[in-house]
Protein backbone atom coordinates (compact mmCIF):
# COMPACT_ATOMS: atom_id res chain seq x y z
CA UNK A 1 0.00 0.00 0.00
CA UNK A 2 1.57 3.07 -1.03
CA UNK A 3 2.04 6.08 1.85
CA UNK A 4 -1.24 7.93 1.95
CA UNK A 5 -0.72 11.63 2.85
CA UNK A 6 -4.11 12.96 2.08
CA UNK A 7 -5.33 9.83 4.33
CA UNK A 8 -2.95 10.52 7.07
CA UNK A 9 -4.21 14.34 7.14
CA UNK A 10 -7.61 13.17 7.66
CA UNK A 11 -7.95 13.28 11.48
CA UNK A 12 -6.64 17.07 11.52
CA UNK A 13 -9.84 17.74 9.33
CA UNK A 14 -11.99 15.90 11.64
CA UNK A 15 -11.38 18.45 14.21
CA UNK A 16 -13.34 21.16 11.89
CA UNK A 17 -15.59 18.39 10.63
CA UNK A 18 -16.03 15.45 12.94
CA UNK A 19 -19.25 14.20 10.42
CA UNK A 20 -16.63 13.37 7.65
CA UNK A 21 -15.83 9.63 9.36
CA UNK A 22 -19.43 8.79 9.94
CA UNK A 23 -21.09 6.13 7.42
CA UNK A 24 -24.81 6.10 6.84
CA UNK A 25 -24.74 2.50 6.72
CA UNK A 26 -22.55 -0.54 8.30
CA UNK A 27 -22.78 -3.82 6.44
CA UNK A 28 -20.99 -6.71 7.10
CA UNK A 29 -20.24 -7.05 3.31
CA UNK A 30 -21.99 -6.27 0.30
CA UNK A 31 -24.47 -8.85 0.33
CA UNK A 32 -26.38 -6.97 2.92
CA UNK A 33 -26.88 -4.23 0.32
CA UNK A 34 -30.13 -4.50 -1.31
CA UNK A 35 -29.52 -2.56 -4.97
CA UNK A 36 -32.85 -2.99 -6.40
CA UNK A 37 -34.21 -1.10 -2.87
CA UNK A 38 -31.28 1.52 -3.39
CA UNK A 39 -31.76 2.02 -7.29
CA UNK A 40 -35.75 2.22 -6.85
CA UNK A 41 -34.51 5.12 -4.09
CA UNK A 42 -33.18 7.06 -7.45
CA UNK A 43 -29.62 5.57 -6.43
CA UNK A 44 -28.40 5.44 -9.75
CA UNK A 45 -24.26 4.68 -9.79
CA UNK A 46 -21.93 3.21 -7.51
CA UNK A 47 -18.23 3.51 -6.47
CA UNK A 48 -16.42 0.26 -4.90
CA UNK A 49 -13.12 0.19 -3.15
CA UNK A 50 -11.23 -3.28 -3.96
CA UNK A 51 -9.21 -5.25 -1.12
CA UNK A 52 -11.04 -6.30 1.57
CA UNK A 53 -14.15 -5.40 -0.08
CA UNK A 54 -14.78 -7.24 -3.55
CA UNK A 55 -11.31 -8.81 -3.40
CA UNK A 56 -9.25 -10.23 -0.69
CA UNK A 57 -6.58 -8.10 -0.50
CA UNK A 58 -3.38 -7.99 -3.38
CA UNK A 59 -5.87 -10.18 -4.90
CA UNK A 60 -7.65 -9.34 -8.31
CA UNK A 61 -10.54 -12.04 -8.03
CA UNK A 62 -14.10 -11.61 -6.76
CA UNK A 63 -14.32 -13.27 -3.31
CA UNK A 64 -16.69 -16.26 -3.93
CA UNK A 65 -19.57 -15.62 -1.61
CA UNK A 66 -19.58 -12.02 -3.03
CA UNK A 67 -20.70 -13.51 -6.90
CA UNK A 68 -24.60 -13.30 -6.91
CA UNK A 69 -24.29 -9.98 -5.15
CA UNK A 70 -21.75 -8.17 -7.75
CA UNK A 71 -23.98 -9.84 -10.13
CA UNK A 72 -26.92 -7.87 -9.09
CA UNK A 73 -25.35 -5.01 -8.38
CA UNK A 74 -23.85 -4.76 -11.83
CA UNK A 75 -27.20 -5.64 -14.01
CA UNK A 76 -29.56 -3.00 -10.93
CA UNK A 77 -26.92 -0.07 -11.88
CA UNK A 78 -25.98 -0.99 -15.27
CA UNK A 79 -22.76 -0.86 -17.58
CA UNK A 80 -20.59 2.05 -16.65
CA UNK A 81 -22.33 2.90 -13.79
CA UNK A 82 -20.21 0.64 -11.27
CA UNK A 83 -16.73 1.76 -10.95
CA UNK A 84 -13.93 0.77 -8.72
CA UNK A 85 -11.83 3.12 -7.23
CA UNK A 86 -8.69 1.99 -5.48
CA UNK A 87 -5.76 3.28 -4.09
CA UNK A 88 -3.51 0.53 -5.65
CA UNK A 89 -5.02 -0.56 -9.27
CA UNK A 90 -5.14 2.49 -11.02
CA UNK A 91 -3.67 4.57 -9.03
CA UNK A 92 -0.47 6.84 -10.10
CA UNK A 93 1.97 3.85 -8.57
CA UNK A 94 -0.04 1.52 -11.48
CA UNK A 95 2.51 1.38 -14.03
CA UNK A 96 1.26 1.28 -17.31
CA UNK A 97 -2.14 0.91 -15.72
CA UNK A 98 -1.37 -3.32 -15.30
CA UNK A 99 -3.24 -3.77 -12.24
CA UNK A 100 -6.74 -1.66 -13.26
CA UNK A 101 -6.55 -3.96 -16.76
CA UNK A 102 -6.33 -6.97 -14.32
CA UNK A 103 -8.86 -5.73 -11.87
CA UNK A 104 -11.27 -4.74 -14.49
CA UNK A 105 -11.25 -7.94 -16.36
CA UNK A 106 -11.63 -10.23 -12.92
CA UNK A 107 -14.47 -7.58 -11.63
CA UNK A 108 -16.38 -6.79 -15.15
CA UNK A 109 -16.65 -3.18 -14.66
CA UNK A 110 -14.12 -0.21 -15.00
CA UNK A 111 -11.19 0.84 -13.02
CA UNK A 112 -10.66 4.52 -12.22
CA UNK A 113 -7.44 5.84 -13.30
CA UNK A 114 -7.00 8.80 -10.70
CA UNK A 115 -3.63 10.93 -10.07
CA UNK A 116 -3.87 11.28 -6.03
CA UNK A 117 -5.09 8.41 -3.34
CA UNK A 118 -8.38 8.78 -1.61
CA UNK A 119 -9.75 10.56 -0.14
CA UNK A 120 -7.78 13.70 -1.45
CA UNK A 121 -10.23 16.16 -3.52
CA UNK A 122 -8.20 15.64 -6.71
CA UNK A 123 -9.51 11.97 -6.68
CA UNK A 124 -12.69 12.97 -5.91
CA UNK A 125 -12.59 15.67 -8.83
CA UNK A 126 -11.90 12.27 -11.40
CA UNK A 127 -14.76 10.36 -9.60
CA UNK A 128 -17.07 13.47 -10.67
CA UNK A 129 -15.40 13.76 -14.06
CA UNK A 130 -16.43 9.73 -15.04
CA UNK A 131 -19.67 10.02 -13.75
CA UNK A 132 -20.48 13.19 -15.48
CA UNK A 133 -18.70 11.35 -18.90
CA UNK A 134 -21.68 8.73 -18.90
CA UNK A 135 -23.90 9.04 -21.34
CA UNK A 136 -26.47 9.75 -18.60
CA UNK A 137 -24.31 11.63 -16.27
CA UNK A 138 -24.70 10.25 -12.60
CA UNK A 139 -24.99 13.15 -10.25
CA UNK A 140 -23.19 12.93 -6.55
CA UNK A 141 -26.39 12.27 -4.35
CA UNK A 142 -27.08 9.32 -6.88
CA UNK A 143 -23.95 7.37 -5.90
CA UNK A 144 -23.24 5.04 -3.35
CA UNK A 145 -20.01 4.42 -2.16
CA UNK A 146 -18.90 1.34 -0.28
CA UNK A 147 -15.57 0.27 1.29
CA UNK A 148 -14.12 -1.01 4.10
CA UNK A 149 -12.01 2.19 5.48
CA UNK A 150 -13.55 4.68 7.19
CA UNK A 151 -10.44 7.47 6.96
CA UNK A 152 -10.66 6.56 3.02
CA UNK A 153 -13.56 5.20 1.34
CA UNK A 154 -16.12 7.16 3.96
CA UNK A 155 -14.58 10.69 4.54
CA UNK A 156 -14.27 10.51 0.97
CA UNK A 157 -18.34 10.07 0.43
CA UNK A 158 -18.74 12.74 3.05
CA UNK A 159 -16.62 14.93 1.48
CA UNK A 160 -18.91 14.97 -1.56
CA UNK A 161 -21.68 15.94 0.73
CA UNK A 162 -23.02 19.59 0.82
CA UNK A 163 -23.65 20.33 4.95
CA UNK A 164 -26.38 19.55 6.28
CA UNK A 165 -28.51 19.63 3.26
CA UNK A 166 -31.46 16.71 1.96
CA UNK A 167 -33.09 15.45 -0.59
CA UNK A 168 -36.50 13.52 -0.39
CA UNK A 169 -36.08 9.40 -1.10
CA UNK A 170 -38.21 8.47 -4.31
CA UNK A 171 -38.06 6.74 -7.88
CA UNK A 172 -36.04 9.51 -9.20
CA UNK A 173 -37.49 8.06 -12.77
CA UNK A 174 -41.27 8.64 -12.46
CA UNK A 175 -42.74 12.04 -11.52
CA UNK A 176 -46.39 10.01 -11.07
CA UNK A 177 -44.57 8.07 -8.27
CA UNK A 178 -44.98 9.32 -4.68
CA UNK A 179 -42.34 10.85 -3.44
CA UNK A 180 -41.37 8.77 0.37
CA UNK A 181 -40.81 10.99 3.36
CA UNK A 182 -37.50 9.41 4.35
CA UNK A 183 -35.11 11.93 3.78
CA UNK A 184 -31.04 11.60 2.45
CA UNK A 185 -28.15 13.14 2.38
CA UNK A 186 -27.50 15.43 -0.62
CA UNK A 187 -24.33 13.97 -2.04
CA UNK A 188 -23.51 9.70 -1.95
CA UNK A 189 -24.58 7.26 0.63
CA UNK A 190 -21.92 6.59 2.33
CA UNK A 191 -21.34 2.55 3.20
CA UNK A 192 -18.72 1.15 5.48
CA UNK A 193 -18.51 -2.88 5.36
CA UNK A 194 -16.98 -4.33 8.42
CA UNK A 195 -15.80 -7.66 7.46
CA UNK A 196 -12.34 -8.54 6.54
CA UNK A 197 -11.56 -11.39 3.96
CA UNK A 198 -7.91 -11.30 5.06
CA UNK A 199 -6.51 -9.62 7.98
CA UNK A 200 -4.94 -6.11 7.27
CA UNK A 201 -3.73 -2.79 8.27
CA UNK A 202 -4.86 -4.26 11.71
CA UNK A 203 -3.85 -1.09 13.36
CA UNK A 204 -5.08 1.54 11.37
CA UNK A 205 -8.66 0.01 11.28
CA UNK A 206 -8.46 -0.06 15.40
CA UNK A 207 -7.53 3.74 15.42
CA UNK A 208 -10.22 4.26 12.86
CA UNK A 209 -12.58 2.46 14.86
CA UNK A 210 -11.49 4.37 18.03
CA UNK A 211 -12.00 7.88 16.02
CA UNK A 212 -15.36 6.81 15.00
CA UNK A 213 -16.65 5.64 18.69
CA UNK A 214 -14.84 9.18 19.85
CA UNK A 215 -17.49 10.94 17.55
CA UNK A 216 -20.19 8.98 18.02
CA UNK A 217 -19.65 9.40 21.72
CA UNK A 218 -19.17 13.14 22.36
CA UNK A 219 -19.46 14.62 19.37
CA UNK A 220 -22.41 13.12 17.09
CA UNK A 221 -23.95 10.50 19.25
CA UNK A 222 -27.33 10.36 16.57
CA UNK A 223 -26.64 9.22 12.74
CA UNK A 224 -29.33 10.93 10.50
CA UNK A 225 -31.75 8.64 9.55
CA UNK A 226 -30.30 5.85 10.83
CA UNK A 227 -33.57 4.16 11.24
CA UNK A 228 -35.09 5.20 7.76
CA UNK A 229 -31.74 4.24 5.92
CA UNK A 230 -32.34 0.41 7.30
CA UNK A 231 -34.79 -0.52 4.12
CA UNK A 232 -31.15 -0.80 2.26
CA UNK A 233 -29.83 -3.32 4.23
CA UNK A 234 -30.76 -7.29 4.39
CA UNK A 235 -30.07 -10.26 6.52
CA UNK A 236 -26.95 -11.64 5.57
CA UNK A 237 -27.47 -15.25 3.51
CA UNK A 238 -27.10 -18.04 5.72
CA UNK A 239 -23.78 -20.35 6.07
CA UNK A 240 -24.73 -23.79 4.11
CA UNK A 241 -22.81 -26.41 6.28
CA UNK A 242 -20.63 -29.02 4.33
CA UNK A 243 -22.86 -32.36 4.79
CA UNK A 244 -20.55 -34.46 6.66
CA UNK A 245 -20.27 -38.24 5.15
CA UNK A 246 -20.57 -40.75 8.25
CA UNK A 247 -17.24 -43.38 8.36
CA UNK A 248 -17.08 -46.73 7.37
CA UNK A 249 -17.61 -47.83 11.65
CA UNK A 250 -20.41 -45.54 11.82
CA UNK A 251 -22.39 -46.81 8.64
CA UNK A 252 -21.76 -50.76 9.90
CA UNK A 253 -23.27 -49.46 13.04
CA UNK A 254 -25.83 -48.16 11.54
CA UNK A 255 -26.59 -51.46 9.26
CA UNK A 256 -26.57 -54.00 12.61
CA UNK A 257 -28.92 -51.60 15.15
CA UNK A 258 -31.38 -51.92 12.23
Amino acid sequence: MPFNIAGVLVPLHLIVNPRLIIPSIIVKDIRQLDFPELRKAGYRGAVFDKDNCLTVPHDDRLVPELQEAWRICRETFGEGNVLIVSNTAGSHQDAGGIGAEAVSYHLSAPVLRHPSLKPSYSCIASIRAYFASLPVPVRDEELIIVGDRLLTDVVLANRMSPPSEKSPIGDLSSSDEKVSEVTKPAGPLAVWTTGMWRRDATVLRWIEQGLLHGVQRWVIPEVPNAEQMRRFVRPLPPIEEPVKEEGMLKKLWSRFRR
